[in-house]
């Protein structure tokens, strides 16, 4: 078991890709008029690339348009003091493709947020990192 400076059992690129699976709820990392900005998502895996449905004309949907972008998402017990986070870096793009969307229709994609989720947006997973804490 690979552990980092602080203790931390360091994940592998597949265990990364298996805790994004187990979760429905994450944060993109994009950049907003040259600032960075931080937003919760409901996304899945398809593959080891991220899958986010959002509105056309949002925010999010203009600033991930071929931007590198950073995404992350956890899980944490804090009365057993285990968790676990992994951090995915890539390029995020615009679905455009009929076919495509059509596919990516089919996942189990959940939206929280109310309005129309027209968009889909897809991270590749260019890098990956992740940490697991045990008591």
């Amino acid at each position: 078991m690979n552990r980092d400076s602080a203790g931390l059992h360091v994940l592998s690129r597949q265990e990364c890709i298996d805790l994004l699976a187990s979760t429905p709820i994450g944060r993109i990392v994009f950049t907003d008029r040259a600032l960075p900005a931080v937003q919760p998502v409901g996304f899945c895996i398809d593959g080891e690339d991220i899958v986010i449905h959002t509105g056309v004309g949002t925010k999010l949907a203009a600033a991930t348009r071929d931007a590198v972008v950073a995404f992350e998402a956890d899980d944490f017990d804090p009365q057993a003091h285990t968790g676990w986070s992994v951090t995915a870096v890539g390029r995020a793009r615009a679905v455009c493709d009929p076919s495509e969307i059509a596919r990516l229709s089919a996942l189990p994609l959940t939206t929280w947020a109310p309005g129309d989720r027209g968009h889909f947006i897809t991270v590749r997973t260019e890098q990956v990192s992740g940490r697991r804490i045990r008591r």
